[in-house]
């Protein structure tokens, strides 16, 4: 599979295509075996993909058991088996439904410690902010991250769910080697002001929910009994509303024989090839066949024109991209305090 610099020519080396692995604990149904899950991980070395990511908030509870499961633990105990040097680890700090503490100081270097012993490494190759903390300067956490670099603890730094306004005060304290934001057929918001921002800085993104949550995928279904059943694009009316959207590209992948998944991934690489800017997508999956199917997709071309047949489908998306919680702590709406502000 091609690799990819994230932030430039002096960034992180990874796979055009990455893998997110939070629903192999949490929040997209039960978590798998563990067994099974090393597998998956494994398999999809095999087939080229390199970057997973996880985070310190993908942490559930046993539904027999009642034990905590950390993803981090789980990706730890696969990279062990398959070898540190054959990956790239991004994983991440903090948020509004996962802050333990501030993001800054001593609190997030333990944070950091702790995820390294999850992770069963010496060094993460990229640590993100996984919400901005509205309370701290983002040069004092940004500050914070690059002493972590400094130590060896950390290669790369990234932010998530980041205004353009924050992207550019913590690239102006440390460089930035990606932000990680939603991104895929039918939520493109970022197009406006994030895309630009990062062009304009060096900055990759690494889009996350690239399938929509599944609703791009081949396995689509309207959620029952996991998270997805709160977000609104997902559910009731504005569910079948979106399908009959979904209807178009599934009969252009058909026609071009491959998977609908497939040619919404492709969308997003050509999309970033025509912005300028690099595009590593992070679909997750519990399944080797989806998950191959996702590699696969780095090589499907798309012409000019089915690039803006697709750009068009989801024009008339019906709902938000979150519930009105999660909501809160993305770039909109979430704002960082300024240092010397009374605010």
């Amino acid at each position: 599979m091609k690799r990819v610099k994230l932030g430039g020519p002096d960034g992180l080396e990874v796979s055009k295509c990455g893998m997110g692995v939070m629903s192999i604990t949490a929040f997209y149904g039960d978590p798998i075996p563990d067994k099974d899950a090393i597998e998956l991980i494994a398999q999809a070395v095999a087939s080229g993909c390199t970057f997973f990511d996880t985070a310190e908030a993908y942490v559930a509870e046993d539904p027999v058991s009642g034990k905590l499961l950390w993803n981090e633990e789980i990706l730890g105990r696969a990279v062990a088996t398959i070898g540190r040097d054959k990956v790239e680890i991004g994983t991440k700090f903090g948020g509004k439904s996962a802050m333990s503490g501030p993001a800054m100081g001593d609190h997030m270097k333990q944070a950091c410690y702790a995820a390294l012993k999850r992770l069963q490494t010496d060094t993460i190759d990229l640590y993100y902010l996984h919400r901005v903390d509205p309370n701290v300067p983002i040069e004092e956490t940004v500050g914070t991250m690059a002493e972590l670099v400094q130590a060896g603890a950390v290669r790369h730094i990234g932010l998530s769910e980041a205004s353009p306004e924050v992207i550019r005060r913590a690239h102006a304290v440390h460089p930035i080697t990606c932000v990680q934001q939603e991104w895929s057929l039918y939520t493109r918001d970022l197009e406006e002001d994030i895309v630009p921002a990062c062009k304009e800085l060096g900055i990759g993104i690494v889009p996350y929910s690239p399938l929509g949550r599944g609703f791009l995928s081949d396995d689509m279904a309207s959620p029952t009994d996991d998270v997805r059943q709160f977000f609104p694009r997902l559910i009731g009316d504005a569910f079948d509303a979106n399908k009959a959207l979904r209807a178009q590209v599934e009969a252009m992948a058909k026609a071009k024989g491959c998977h609908t998944a497939q040619l919404a991934l492709a969308w997003l690489w050509a999309q970033g090839d025509k912005l300028g800017i690099d595009v590593v997508p992070i679909p997750g999956t519990t399944k080797i066949r989806n998950m191959q199917s996702n590699c696969l997709a780095a090589d499907l071309h798309i012409s000019d024109s089915e690039l803006a047949e697709l750009s068009a489908v989801f024009d008339g998306v019906v709902g938000e991209r979150g519930f009105e919680q999660y909501m809160s702590s993305t770039y909109r709406v979430n704002k960082n305090v300024v240092k010397g502000s009374d605010s």
